[in-house]
């Protein structure tokens, strides 16, 4: 965050939701075309770009010298990264899967939940999945991290900054419901509920990321490489999504035990005194 620079939330997040959902929208009608299926990914890649692409934009015409300097840094600078969280920095997410599934078996979960899926829980058209995970951690982090959660910490504790983007980011997610074949589409077709647990699910791990970034001294490669693991971690076992639902409730815990672990960096109110009226 930079104290002579005065962030602009509002413009950031309405900008990106309207271009995010005018193109996933589009691409959504797109993918239930025939004529049109296999090319409705160009319109859903552009707005998996939106949050980094405005990320830009805002920066770059911001005409601060050290918002951009603070942007590459973060960005190229990988001593941020502290050696010593990493063992939660990797371990973590695939944890919770293993937890959530020793969980599941004391309510009727199979133990075949731990071998390896045979694929993808869901297709992309052209762009290959693994592809397309990894793009999604990158733009997504590009854009929130480099100039989304500032912005709102600019305003806020650390706590409610995490709160406030963790259900925007939720929010954001929403038109990929009516994406043919996306992994959203999917789990509403096998179930409200399960629909449902994706859009909480994201609130608690939005949390963590925030935690994540932050303790590495806000590196975007920190925020990126954690997200792919835990886009990672979603696919590799063959967890159920009753399983997925346990999992909600594993990352919630862990959340709340984040919180009360760094409880004076969560609710410190130091850096609101460096904002520039």
């Amino acid at each position: 965050m930079i104290p002579n620079y005065n962030y602009k939330p509002g413009i950031y997040y309405l900008s990106t939701f309207i271009v995010t959902y005018i193109l996933w929208f589009s691409g959504a009608y797109a993918s239930f075309q025939d004529e049109l299926s296999g090319l409705y990914m160009l319109l859903m890649l552009p707005g998996l770009m939106a949050p980094f692409l405005i990320s830009l934009v805002m920066i770059f015409r911001s005409k601060n010298a050290d918002l951009k300097r603070d942007f590459v840094n973060r960005l190229t600078n990988i001593r941020l990264i502290r050696p010593g969280i990493l063992p939660v920095f990797f371990l973590l997410m695939p944890l919770s899967v293993v937890v959530s599934i020793f969980i599941s078996l004391f309510f009727g979960g199979s133990m075949s939940q731990f071998q390896l899926a045979e694929g993808f829980s869901f297709s992309t058209g052209f762009v290959p999945v693994l592809l397309l995970l990894l793009l999604a951690a990158g733009f997504e982090e590009l854009g929130w991290r480099g100039y989304a959660f500032d912005s709102l910490q600019s305003r806020h504790t650390y706590f409610k900054a995490s709160v406030i983007f963790s259900v925007l980011w939720s929010l954001w997610h929403f038109p990929l419901i009516f994406v043919n074949n996306s992994y959203q589409y999917e789990i509403f077709q096998e179930s409200f509920w399960y629909g449902l647990n994706f859009f909480v699910s994201i609130i608690p791990l939005g949390m963590i990321i925030s935690w994540i970034c932050i303790k590495n001294g806000k590196s975007i490669i920190a925020a990126i490489v954690f997200h792919f693991i835990v886009n990672m971690s979603q696919e590799i076992l063959d967890i159920t999504q009753t399983t997925k639902c346990i999992q909600t409730a594993v990352l919630l815990i862990v959340t709340i035990v984040l919180i009360a672990y760094d409880r004076e960096m969560f609710f410190s109110r130091a850096h609101l005194g460096k904002r520039s009226i």
